[in-house]
C-alpha cells in the first residue's frame, strides 16, 4: 500500500491515521492524544514570529516541537488550520478590574503596566502580527484571531483605565475613549513591523506622557510625576 505524503498540508487527518495503522489493526480505535497541543501551537508561534506565514512548514513547527509530523496532521490538516489555533489560543490579558493595577491615576495605571516581562510578550505578539501579514487579506477569519489575541487585549486595558480615570473625574466623560484605548497598540505595532524598533520601556513611557495623557486633556505629567 503506498504511504501518503505526510508533508503536505491537504492531508487529511483520516489519511495519515491509515497511514500510521495499516500495520497495527488492533489500535484502530484508540483515541487521540492531545497532551501535545500546547507544545505544538507554542513552536507554531516561535517559527511564526521568525520566518512568517509563508517561510513556515509545518515540518518546522513539528521539529521545533519535536513532535513527530503525523502527530501535527493528526490534530490540524493544514498549515493554515495550525496557525489560525496558534494565534487563537495565545495567552490572553487578565482583564477582571480586580487584578489590573489600581494606583489612582491614569498616568499611574499605564506605567504600571510597563514590566520587562509584558514588553517582551508584547514585542513576540506584534512580530508574530507581522508573520500573518502575507496571509491575513486571504484569511479574515484569521486576521479577527489575531485582532483578538493580540490588539484587542490592550485596547480593552486601556479602556478599564481610562474608564476608571471618568469615573473619578480625572477626565473628561466627553473623551474618545475607544479611539485612545488604540493610541499606544498602534504606535507599537508600527514601530515593531515597519520601523524595525524595540517597544521598550522608554519608548512606552514617552508614549503614555507625550501622546496619550495629552488626548484626554491631562497634558505631559512626568515632570511632575517623575
Amino acid at each position: 500500500m503506498t504511504q501518503p505524503n505526510l508533508t503536505d498540508d491537504s492531508l487529511t487527518d483520516e489519511a495519515v491515521e491509515t497511514a500510521e495503522t495499516a500495520e497495527l489493526p488492533a489500535k484502530l480505535g484508540r483515541k487521540r492524544d492531545h497532551t501535545r497541543d500546547p507544545e505544538i501551537l507554542d513552536a507554531a508561534l516561535d517559527v511564526l514570529a521568525e520566518v512568517g506565514y509563508d517561510g513556515m512548514t509545518v515540518d518546522m513547527v513539528a521539529a521545533r516541537a519535536k513532535a513527530g509530523k503525523a502527530t501535527v496532521y493528526r490534530r490540524w490538516a493544514s498549515k493554515a488550520e495550525l496557525v489560525i489555533d496558534a494565534v487563537a489560543c495565545m495567552k490572553k490579558i487578565d482583564l477582571d478590574p480586580a487584578h489590573l493595577p489600581d494606583t489612582g491615576t491614569l498616568r499611574g495605571d499605564l506605567l504600571a503596566m510597563i514590566k520587562p516581562h509584558s514588553i517582551e510578550d508584547g514585542e513576540k505578539k506584534l512580530q508574530i502580527m507581522g508573520g500573518l501579514v502575507s496571509m491575513l487579506s486571504r484569511a479574515p477569519e484569521l486576521a479577527e484571531a489575531a485582532n483578538a489575541a493580540i490588539v484587542e487585549p490592550r485596547a480593552a486595558v486601556n479602556r478599564v483605565f481610562m474608564q476608571r480615570a471618568i469615573d473619578r473625574g480625572e477626565i473628561s466623560a466627553g473623551c474618545d475613549v475607544e479611539a485612545i484605548s488604540l493610541i499606544a497598540p498602534s504606535m507599537a505595532a508600527y514601530r515593531v513591523l515597519i520601523l524595525r524598533k524595540p517597544v521598550d520601556r522608554e519608548f512606552l513611557v514617552s508614549l503614555i506622557d507625550g501622546v496619550v495623557l495629552p488626548a484626554v486633556g491631562l497634558g505631559n505629567q512626568s515632570k511632575d510625576a517623575g
